[in-house]
């Protein structure tokens, strides 16, 4: 009688089998907590890099340009105001516009090169830096001209007059509108990376406590399934392997962690705060610059009034149709937290500035009393003296408080990159030890069905 027998069991459901399916789905889910973790830190580190090294640098840049251009401008009104006196201030306000001009110039250079393969950016520095040479030209020529009448302090000939109105309208109307631009451009992919990166790192780290969550349960079944059917305790490479997971799934989901609050602070209490500083510090220069030209421009003095209300309001909001209102609601010393510098305007930094803002405002408001009663050399004195230092003062409150928002930000940047780069340092180590361990923990019991 001829004895069959029985076919053998497929490899999948023999011992050997059971143990590479297990051992396979284990390394599966090990390579997917580890893709996850590289997803993650990618793309954590593109935002840093957008905000901190790219984009974002290329707004302050562009809020630089602004500020310079607008001061220069504003410079070359105080010289034409000044006249052949005040010998001192006619040496500051010529270092002074020499000094924006340079910092102009080397603006649009670091905005050209920020601005990568973008063209319409490129062809907006282009089109600012033409524009910025036809300024020079007039700005120059109104200077030449008011040093060839050589007049006393107060509102120069009219043909310096009229040079100098085309010179400050190609300022006004051209140069600046197109820095601004460059900010709005280069601040837009700034917001638009922070919203991706906000809704894609807390994603990407709930995808990393999955997967490792995931991929100790593979194993810890790989464990207990060798345990009881070889009847023996936990091999330790395995138990070593679990341990080494566990760690790289924490550390993974801290960092990304750390990469969310960073990229969080970096854009609202860094570079959002030195955007804001940064434009009100240019608004305020041109608010400066109306002063000036108020005084030597008689034609056009009510329109400079209104812009220099306009943009006191941008600043700082009140609830106020004319200047001689806004400069009473100043001075009450209340405010409801409007406008551009309202958010700023909280703790000592904030009280600070407002104190030297409320100084500055009530400085203009007895410089145009002396305007309004005809008394023309005391305004031209009392804007060259009371007022720019209370400017001066103004401008170095703003200063200081942008200087701790750039802290915060270079801080936050930094804290987030570090973050990252001791992950990557240690992924290759974790990803070869726990790959070592498995295959250490799997291959004695394989060899013994050899």
């Amino acid at each position: 009688m001829v004895q069959v027998r029985p076919a053998p069991a497929p490899a999948r459901r023999s011992v050997p089998g059971r143990i590479r399916v297990i051992s396979g789905i284990t390394v599966a889910s090990l390579a997917l907590l580890f893709a996850a973790l590289a997803v993650g830190s990618s793309s954590a580190r593109d935002g840093l890099r957008v905000i901190g090294r790219d984009a974002g640098p290329q707004v302050v840049a562009s809020a630089g340009l602004y500020l310079a251009l607008s001061d220069m401008d504003a410079q070359v009104a105080n010289l034409l105001v000044i006249g052949k006196d005040y010998g001192p201030r006619r040496a500051e306000a010529l270092k002074q516009y020499d000094a924006r001009r340079v910092e102009a110039h080397r603006a649009l250079l670091e905005a050209f090169e920020l601005s990568g393969d973008n063209e319409a950016e490129r062809q907006t520095v282009r089109s600012v830096l033409d524009g910025l040479g036809r300024y020079e030209r007039l700005a120059g020529q109104a200077l030449l001209l008011n040093d060839q009448a050589n007049h006393a302090a107060g509102p120069p000939p009219d043909d310096v007059v009229r040079t100098y109105r085309t010179a400050t309208d190609l300022m006004r109307l051209v140069l600046l509108p197109q820095a601004y631009n460059l900010t709005l451009e280069s601040g837009t992919i700034v917001r638009r990376t922070y919203d991706e990166k906000a809704l894609m790192v807390p994603l990407v780290r709930v995808a990393v406590a999955v997967a490792g969550l995931v991929a100790l349960g593979c194993l810890i079944w790989l464990q207990v399934f060798l345990a009881r059917r070889f009847r023996r305790v936990f091999g330790p490479a395995l138990m070593a392997a679990t341990v080494t997971t566990a760690v790289a799934m924490i550390f993974g989901v801290n960092v990304l962690s750390q990469d969310e609050r960073a990229l969080r602070t970096a854009k609202s209490d860094g570079f959002d705060s030195v955007l804001t500083l940064a434009r009100a510090r240019a608004i305020s220069n041109s608010m400066q610059g109306d002063q000036s030209r108020y005084l030597l421009d008689k034609e056009r003095a009510d329109t400079y009034e209104h812009t220099y209300l306009d943009k006191s309001l941008s600043v700082v909001y009140y609830e106020a149709g004319n200047l001689s209102t806004y400069h009473q609601q100043v001075s009450s010393g209340t405010t409801g937290g409007l406008g551009m510098l309202g958010p700023e305007l909280v703790g000592r930094d904030g009280a600070k500035v407002m104190r030297a803002y409320q100084d500055f405002q009530r400085a203009d408001a007895a410089f145009r009393r002396l305007v309004t009663d005809g008394r023309t050399n005391e305004a031209v004195a009392e804007r060259l003296g009371r007022t720019m230092t209370a400017f001066g003062s103004y401008d170095q409150a703003l200063q200081s408080m942008a200087k701790s928002h750039e802290q915060v930000f270079e801080r936050a940047i930094g804290t987030g990159e570090n973050a990252l780069d001791n992950l990557w340092r240690l992924m290759p180590f974790a990803i070869g030890a726990i790959g070592l361990l498995v295959i250490a923990g799997v291959w004695p019991r394989l060899k013994e069905y050899r």
